[in-house]
């Protein structure tokens, strides 16, 4: 029985790698007969795997697509590129795949054995991510493995034990029910019940360490808000910010929110104007942010960003000069 079933997973790997499979290359690879290879199939089939089949002198095997996604098997350098692949989306900015890409990455590296495990960190380590790290990230590096013993924590309603950093250099172990992720911006945050203080509290992951899993399960309270990020963000609008940016731009508001919308709060003034709201730690990142857009734009607050501008402007228009090029070139 465990021959038949290494073989039925073989097979399955085999017809997952090429569009389509000769029936006598299939029984070679496999070292079966055309009769075994037919049970196999109809195994496959049995499963729930979309197999098929095509007649004839030219005739073969080949995996189509079904009505739901299977189970798949891949092999070792695949599970690697799979992870590191998930691990980049989690930390890039394509709106809507970060938290499905937690998820899937929680699932992949709960099943991946330790020597591959790693591989993929050895490899995450060389690998820089592109983009910007706005809104101070720069020092919000999170722990890959923290964030995946998070979100299974999450997913298996456990409470869970961490040592926590707050913004004011203090720092204890916190025991929590953990409800959900929400990633805002560049930034994660856990949402949980913490059990110490009893009461829900929001947790920026990357000041979150050593987390471990209790073993104990719990049945999910109801969450004081529609939903997990609109919890963040409550919470977030009532920190005290350095800076709380308005700026009025000459755009319409959906194109505004499709560029920044994630970080930004954007309010239509007609169909050609309208006003974006930011809370920031530092200026660096709205003034960015806004020049990316390429559109005209007034600055209403804080006089800061307007001087940040002022200074940026001057250098890069000294950049430009003929002197400034002659000089710089070898």
């Amino acid at each position: 029985m465990a021959d038949t079933s290494a073989r039925t997973l073989r097979l399955l790997t085999l017809l997952q790698s090429h569009r389509f499979w000769p029936g006598e290359d299939l029984s070679a690879r496999l070292g079966i007969s055309a009769r075994t290879l037919r049970r196999d199939v109809d195994r496959l089939r049995e499963l729930g795997y979309p197999v098929e089949a095509r007649r004839g002198v030219d005739g073969g095997y080949q995996l189509a697509a079904g009505a739901a996604l299977p189970p798949l098997v891949i092999d070792d350098e695949e599970a690697v590129a799979l992870a590191v692949g998930l691990q980049a989306a989690a930390d890039g900015a394509v709106e809507g795949l970060a938290e499905a890409s937690v998820r899937a990455l929680a699932k992949v590296v709960q099943v991946m054995p330790t020597r591959l495990r790693r591989r993929m960190e050895a490899l995450r380590t060389v690998t820089v991510p592109a983009g910007w790290r706005g809104d101070g990230g720069n020092d919000a590096r999170i722990d890959p493995d923290a964030l995946t013993a998070v979100a299974l924590a999450c997913r298996d309603t456990e409470r869970l034990r961490f040592q926590y950093g707050t913004a004011d250099g203090r720092a204890g172990e916190r025991h929590t029910e953990p409800h959900h992720l929400v990633r805002l911006g560049r930034r994660w945050y856990l949402v949980a019940y913490d059990l110490t203080r009893h009461d829900w509290r929001t947790f920026r992951l990357d000041r979150l360490t050593a987390p471990a899993p209790t073993g104990a399960h719990f049945l999910p309270r109801t969450l004081p808000a529609t939903d997990a990020a609109e919890f963040v963000r409550a919470g977030l609008s009532g920190q005290s910010r350095p800076h709380r940016v308005e700026v009025l731009l000459d755009a319409p508001a959906e194109t505004v929110r499709q560029r920044i919308g994630t970080w930004a709060e954007i309010e239509e003034l007609d169909e050609d104007r309208c006003r974006i709201l930011m809370n920031s730690e530092s200026l660096d990142w709205p003034a960015m942010a806004i020049g990316s857009l390429d559109v005209d734009f007034r600055v209403v607050s804080p006089p800061e960003l307007t001087a940040l501008l002022a200074t940026w402007g001057e250098r890069f228009t000294r950049c430009t000069r003929p002197d400034q090029q002659a000089e710089s070139a070898p």
